[in-house]
Formats: C-alpha cells, structure tokens, sequence
C-alpha cells in the first residue's frame, strides 16, 4: 500500500464592494474583495480544503468553523500554516501543490510567484513545491460575470511509515 494521498479543494466567495482582496495572502488593489468570515483568501481557502482531505481531516469549516469568533478576520496563511502543523503531527509532509484561481478580474498574473512563495512559507515548503495558476472563464458564470471568485488546488502528500 502506498503512503502518497491525494486531497482535492475548492472553494467560492462573493465579490463585494468595502472588503480587501486577498488572494494567496496578497493584498490586491481592486474596487471589491471577497466576502468572508476570516479574509476569505478563496486561493488558500482551496489549498487547506485539499490537504485537510488528503490527510482525512474533513473540510476547513471542521477544522475553523465560522460560528467560532476567533476566526473572525483572521489571515488565512495563518489558518494554512496550523494546517500544516496538524499534518506533521499526525506524520505526513507535502509532496506539492498545485492551484488554480478562477476569476474574469482582475489579472492577478504579476502576483502568482508571490502567492506561490506565501503558501510555500506558510507550510514551511520550499516555493517549487507550490505552482499556482489562474484562469478567466470568458463571462461564463458567477466567475465570469465578476461576481464572485473561485479556486481548486489538487495536493499531494506523503505519510510517514510506521513500523507495527
């Protein structure tokens, strides 16, 4: 049996006006951000959405619900890195990453690289194990419609072996 586990995550917020857009813990000058309990950061949303599944762990309205007032505003690289705390303690450690922002504006292309290395700091990783991308859905949709924004991050991590 092998030790590799994959985790798939996805994760939606709604553009509104008077909010900050954070995205992969960069702050984006925009006239909207993304509605939320914590920063709503949708792009690290994902990605804890994905390594919570690959360890089993359930989802991250589990792990931070939103009824909680702790969470409350709270940066989700912050959320990201207890993630990752949790993961090494129960003995796995992240292969790579790989997310994908859906979003019609705005372009986010000269951000990505930081977005990358925020995640990659954020699990202690080294950036080339983070790749982030992002696409425009041609109109289409609440995404392509800007009234929202969505992200999916695939994650492949690596359980420790233990010896019976």
């Amino acid at each position: 049996m092998t030790n590799l586990r994959i985790g798939h995550g996805y994760d939606v917020h709604r553009l509104v006006p008077e909010r900050k857009l954070i995205l992969g813990g960069v702050e984006i000058p925009w006239d909207k951000g993304l509605l939320g309990h914590s920063d709503a950061d949708v792009l690290v949303h994902a990605v804890m959405d994905a390594l919570a599944g690959a360890a089993r762990l359930g989802d991250i309205g589990k792990l931070f619900p939103d009824t909680d007032p702790a969470y409350k505003g709270i940066s989700s690289l912050k959320l990201l890195g207890e993630v990752g705390s949790i993961l090494r303690k129960k003995g796995f450690s992240v292969v790579n990453i790989d997310a994908v922002l859906l979003a019609q504006a705005p372009k986010v292309s000269p951000y990505k690289a930081r977005m990358a290395e925020n995640i990659a700091a954020a699990l202690g990783l080294e950036p080339e194990r983070v790749n982030v991308k992002a696409t425009t859905e041609e109109g289409l949709g609440f995404t392509g419609d800007g009234s929202g924004m969505a992200a999916h991050a695939v994650v492949l991590v690596e359980k420790e072996e233990t010896i019976p």
